[in-house]
């Protein structure tokens, strides 16, 4: 824990505006983080999350809002979350197993399983016995006959696929991916079918990632066909307790960008879903902790190109994913530069070797120098969440902060800690003739292994 003066790390006029731009943070505070924590590092704001729960909670007062771990998995962001009120959706298992070690009980848990393997229904089904209240969603029938043959019958959700998408970039446009969910047409007769062996509680579609104002036409319609998928089963199945009509709520990541109105977007998703019997939910991940984050790195190599000058700095696309991913847009600042520093156009690279692993080009800061701080911004999700050891390289730290301290939430991995999966020759062999025997087997089995087995012990009990 630093004894770092965090109190003017937000500016207080922008408390509770819909988007917080890069700007409002205080540079001397990030800097001082920096120096204090090394570089890369991610840096959280705690009441940041708690303002866009809030907001969320106010624009929805009827609706389940479920918080979709995936943008941001860390447990000091869950537990902000959990005490705001927000339940959570889960697309994993080891999501599922930082939830409940959060402090989330089973009834506010949904999992959400996309192909699941193996080893993770074996681990959800074991968390199921002590948490009957868990909700699975399946998007494939053959999802649920491996849910029977381990003696799943509780709370049940199908998750549909609407044919309908939207998302700031076509990676993450889901509704209309086969890869999602069971065709609309087709789940009206398996719910007939399911509402006799399970408890079926609702029907869930998600259009995508990053859905702007531009696109809420599309969103529309995917609540209005949820709506209308809803009010058949009722009458072929029985009442369902909720409609899930997923999240994917955008944040602007341009400066110019103007905020998602969530006020609109909830009364138009209200209009949309029209009257159903069942409680509206959403899994909004990226709105709750995009903003409430931004990522320092510093800067190590200055170089002249032919057309460019390279600004080289210690963070990567191993540390932030999404500009060579998704060709994602993300505001950046020399924060260590004075305001009074001539600005200048540069390429921002970072270490890895690849073309790819750059953050920005042609891109107008202050004219830095070797040593200098750099603030990356709105990159609380999907930032270290999509972190990786390419390259041989340690995932970075991660401090959050509150009430005036900051401390370390994650802390920065070791190039000693990069080896320890690493295996002796002769500690784990089988003869070749044997696996060339299996892999000759028409259906390789399903894994019966216990979860203490796979390593996915609930939290609070200990491996066997």
């Amino acid at each position: 824990m630093s004894t770092i003066d965090t109190e003017q790390t937000t500016d207080n006029t922008d408390s509770g505006a819909p988007i917080r731009r890069l700007a409002a943070w205080d540079t001397d505070s990030l800097c001082n983080l920096a120096a204090e924590f090394e570089t890369p590092l991610y840096v959280i704001d705690a009441q940041r999350v708690r303002e866009n729960c809030a907001r969320l909670l106010d624009a929805f007062p009827a609706a389940t809002i479920r918080y979709a771990i995936k943008a941001h998995s860390g447990q000091a962001v869950l537990k902000v979350i959990r005490d705001a009120g927000i339940d959570v959706e889960c697309a994993s298992a080891g999501e599922v197993k930082a939830a409940l070690a959060a402090g989330f009980n089973g009834n506010r848990i949904q999992y959400t399983a996309v192909n699941p393997p193996a080893r993770d229904l074996d681990a959800i089904i074991n968390w199921w016995q002590e948490n009957k209240q868990l909700t699975i969603t399946v998007g494939a029938a053959d999802t649920v006959e491996r849910l029977q043959e381990r003696g799943f019958d509780g709370r049940l959700c199908i998750r549909v696929n609407p044919n309908v998408g939207a998302g700031h970039h076509e990676k993450v446009t889901t509704g209309a991916n086969a890869k999602f969910g069971i065709p609309y047409e087709r789940v009206s007769e398996l719910a007939t079918q399911w509402a006799t062996e399970f408890d079926l509680v609702g029907i869930h579609a998600h259009a995508g990632s990053g859905i702007s104002g531009e696109d809420l036409s599309s969103h529309e319609e995917l609540v209005r066909r949820m709506g209308t998928l809803a009010r058949t089963i009722t009458e072929c199945a029985g009442s369902l307790e909720f409609v899930d009509v997923g999240g994917g709520f955008g944040v602007p990541y341009r400066a110019n960008d103007p905020p998602l109105d969530i006020h609109t977007v909830a009364e138009r998703t209200r209009d949309a879903l029209g009257t159903v019997d069942a409680t509206l939910a959403i899994e909004p991940g990226r709105y709750v902790v995009a903003d409430a984050g931004v990522l320092l790195t510093r800067v190590n190599t200055i170089k002249s190109a032919r057309e460019t000058t390279v600004v080289g700095v210690d963070a990567g696309m191993t540390t932030l994913l999404r500009p060579a991913m998704y060709d994602a847009y993300h505001e950046i600042e020399n924060i260590s530069a004075s305001p009074t520093t001539d600005s200048m156009p540069v390429t921002i690279a970072g270490p890895i070797c690849e073309s790819s692993d750059i953050f920005a080009e042609g891109r107008s800061i202050s004219a830095p120098t070797r040593g200098d701080i750099i603030a990356i911004g709105t990159a609380g999700a999907y930032g270290y969440e999509m972190a990786s050891t390419y390259n041989a390289r340690p995932r970075p730290a991660e401090v959050i902060y509150d009430d005036n301290t900051a401390k370390v939430a994650r802390r920065r991995e070791t190039r000693d800690e990069l080896d320890v999966l690493e295996t002796s020759s002769d500690e784990h062999s089988v003869s070749l003739s044997s696996v060339v025997s299996h892999s000759h087997s028409s259906v390789a089995p399903e894994s019966t292994m216990s979860s203490s087995s796979t390593g996915d012990t609930p939290p609070g009990g200990e491996s066997q």
